[in-house]
């Protein structure tokens, strides 16, 4: 089929992956509102075009945490996306290596801190709220080690979300191991290239605390048991002290937790409802953001994700008051399309698709999308 967009990409991941892992990338918490609000409220987002601006050179490149960038964007972190393709988060890094962007590698990840890091530059780790502090320790030190320059902490999951759908496909539930073997079989390319050719199935990062139980059974499990709703704003001094890099806090909403944010000494925050995954019914992140930006633009460097699946939406991210977007679902159904090809391709589409935004709304650099570029009814 033609790929033209990030839902082409969607619709042919939906072909060539099993449903449980389609539908625990696609899915959110509940009835999918917030999910959903994602989407159409940052696609209402209007713009002003202007015309006659001297657009005929156009600047992509940002400064992130003191690194240049291609674009305004890096790959978030999502947990088990090497199981999307072939030791799925190294393909995934070297593109955005190749396009000049940074990779964010998710804790839950399959493939380990040390194999995704030699493939990525810039490299990023995210962390979540663990109950083991020493064992969250050893991963910041080893993510240090492995050339890690900024540390995203993820605050917004001290409990897995409800998602329905996982428990309806087989990735969580009764018999859920024997579903997934069941549709595996209905995939055979994925099964030979991933199920076979991409072992072993473990949590990568994990493995020193699970051992032999790191595999995708283990998954869901581990993540009910081990994150932490105990933790609060003072428990962060202690990750101030074991990380000296940039840190930032990923899963802020409420212009109260962005100051607080600010207050522990973090660099940058992430305004996120984790994809719709968490709270349903929460406000969708292009709503959130502008009051956000407002309270803390000049004290944090603010990125944002949630609903992204263009170019286009990025610079109306931009424009809400986002100085970078952490792209999700998009990459990843990149990923399970077409592998490092795949989402090669995308961020090329992203770059091309902010190129013509860019161009119509009359500005020829990163620096100057604002509001002024939003039309009434899309203003901040």
């Amino acid at each position: 089929m033609t790929i033209a967009s990030a839902g082409d990409f969607r619709d042919a991941a939906r072909r060539r992956i099993p449903r449980f892992l389609f539908d625990y990338a696609d899915g959110g918490a509940g009835a999918e509102e917030t999910l959903r609000r994602n989407v159409s409220d940052l696609s209402g987002i209007a713009l002003r075009q202007r015309v006659l601006r001297d657009v005929a050179a156009i600047d992509l490149t940002t400064t992130l945490f003191g690194r240049t960038i291609a674009l305004p964007v890096a790959l978030g972190p999502v947990g088990i996306s090497g199981m999307y393709a072939r030791r799925g988060e190294l393909q995934a890094a070297r593109a955005a290596r190749a396009a000049g962007i940074p990779t964010c590698l998710s804790t839950v990840s399959i493939c380990p801190i040390e194999e995704v890091a030699a493939a990525a530059d810039p490299f990023w780790f995210q962390l979540y709220v663990i109950r083991d502090r020493a064992f969250m320790k050893d991963l910041i030190a080893t993510a240090k080690t492995a050339g890690a320059e900024a540390l995203v902490f993820t605050v917004d999951m001290p409990v897995p979300g409800p998602r329905y759908r996982d428990a309806h496909s087989g990735m969580s539930g009764p018999n859920a191991p024997l579903r997934r073997l069941l549709q595996a079989m209905g995939k055979p390319r994925w099964a030979w290239d991933v199920g076979v050719r991409g072992r072993p199935h473990e949590l990568g990062n994990l493995k020193p605390v699970l051992g032999n139980r790191s595999g995708l059974n283990d998954y869901m499990g581990w993540l009910g048991a081990n994150f932490d709703p105990s933790i609060q704003w003072k428990d962060l001094d202690w990750i101030r002290a074991e990380w000296n890099g940039p840190l930032i806090i990923k899963g802020i909403l409420d212009p109260e937790d962005a100051r607080e944010a600010a207050a522990i000494g973090a660099d940058g925050i992430t305004v996120s409802n984790h994809g719709g995954r968490q709270l349903d019914g929460v406000p969708s992140t292009a709503r959130a953001l502008p009051a956000i930006a407002d309270a803390v633009g000049d004290a944090l460097t603010i990125l944002a994700d949630g609903g992204v699946r263009s170019g286009l939406d990025v610079v109306r991210m931009l424009a809400l008051g986002a100085r970078g977007v952490l792209l999700g679902r998009a990459w990843v159904y990149a990923l399970a399309a077409a592998g490092e090809a795949g989402v090669a391709k995308l961020l090329d589409l992203i770059a091309k698709e902010m190129t013509v935004a860019m161009t119509l709304t009359g500005v020829n650099r990163i620096g100057a999308i604002d509001a002024d570029i939003l039309a009434e009814s899309g203003a901040r």
